[in-house]
């Protein structure tokens, strides 16, 4: 085992997710790097002292430079703001030093472009955080469909829908200000990351977005509260998918049914440790979507639990990306997704934003 010294920008929600995970990993994963909590930044002094003895990192500060600086951070996790993500990546980059960003990469294309360019450029790993598609659930699923369990794939249904800002009473925040904070900039990367992972590149995609309620106590709304798209993905199969912060009653629709040739899949977050199978096969009268209940069989689940049908939560996808980091470091190899697959992300969002603008189909290879 070797110590790393970790370092990570921004302490609130996914800092301290990051935080815990960097904590945890070596020992949920026996991991050959130790993580370190080297250094945590933060908005203001204050606020970084405060997260540096809830954490346990050994310092902090309020100024990104000095993290990413610092001779004793060698590897970064970035958790703040997307219009931050390029200017810490391109410096962290220049001195070789290994960079995990969470989603969105960048706010804009341009920014994930360069950020690409400059990952490309250093060599290093890196990596995006799109951290639901590591359930063992939805490991499993891209297992079944890489071995052809379920045959050819020729239809994908997603969806990423929260009710957050379903309440039109709800008052204006950050989150209503600027296209990188509405639903396509937050929620839609995750299930276009997931159909990717699952089915393969884009093609084609049309698409509808729209601001249900523009006007909020405080003020107007710039940015989208829901949106739709059709697509063709490159092998042949038709897909759609839905994005929505206003779904009533939605709290963590992170959701996909999978159609093949020979079987279909089911999976919703709400319920993140089962998985529904069928199989087109036997007498008709005995088939059915089977319910699979996650468990040790079943990829990065034993580490966190022996017991079958007990379950993992939010926190341990966190620590799944931790280790994957971890080995991208270890390795040498790149671990998906990363800068560039975060990039195609963004090109399928760009996309479907234009072809709202104008009612047309798009082609990804022009964005």
């Amino acid at each position: 085992m070797s110590k790393i010294g970790i370092g990570v920008l921004g302490g609130g929600y996914m800092g301290k997710a990051h935080s815990v995970a960097m904590a945890a990993v070596g020992a949920v994963f026996d991991t050959a790097l130790r993580p370190r909590l080297q250094m945590i930044c933060a908005s203001t002094p204050e606020s970084a002292e405060r997260y540096r003895a809830a954490y346990g990192f050994a310092e902090a500060t309020d100024d990104w430079r000095t993290l990413v600086g610092n001779p004793d951070v060698e590897a970064i996790v970035i958790a703040t703001p997307q219009e931050t993500h390029r200017a810490i990546a391109e410096a962290a980059f220049a001195l070789g030093k290994p960079v995990f960003c969470e989603k969105p990469l960048g706010a804009s294309l341009n920014d994930s472009a360069a950020m690409v360019a400059a990952a490309q450029k250093s060599g290093v790993p890196n990596m995006v955080g799109f951290n639901y598609i590591r359930t063992p659930a939805s490991q499993y699923a891209r297992r079944l469909i890489a071995e052809g369990q379920i045959g050819d794939i020729t239809w994908f249904r997603g969806e990423h829908t929260e009710d957050f800002y379903a309440d039109p009473e709800k008052p204006t925040s950050w989150r209503t200000t600027g296209m990188a904070n509405g639903t396509m900039g937050d929620l839609a990367p995750h299930m276009i990351n997931a159909s990717l992972g699952l089915i393969g590149p884009i093609a084609q995609v049309m698409g509808l977005v729209e601001t249900v309620h523009e006007s909020r106590p405080g003020g107007a709304v710039d940015n989208d509260d829901h949106a739709q798209m059709m697509c063709r993905f490159e092998n042949g199969a038709m897909g759609q998918m839905y994005f929505s912060r206003i779904a009533t009653g939605r709290k963590m629709g992170y959701a996909y049914e999978i159609t093949g040739t020979k079987g279909a899949i089911r999976f919703d977050q709400e319920d993140q440790n089962a998985l529904w199978f069928y199989r087109a096969d036997g007498p008709e009268a005995e088939r059915g979507f089977r319910k699979i209940l996650t468990g040790p069989a079943h990829p990065d689940y034993e580490p966190f639990c022996q017991g079958p049908g007990h379950g993992t939560g939010y926190q341990d996808q966190i620590i799944i990306e931790a280790r994957d980091f971890l080995r991208a470091i270890e390795t040498g190899e790149h671990v998906w997704p990363t800068f560039e697959d975060g990039h195609e992300v963004n090109r399928i969002v760009a996309a479907v934003l234009a072809s709202s603008q104008d009612g047309a189909w798009k082609n990804i290879e022009d964005f």
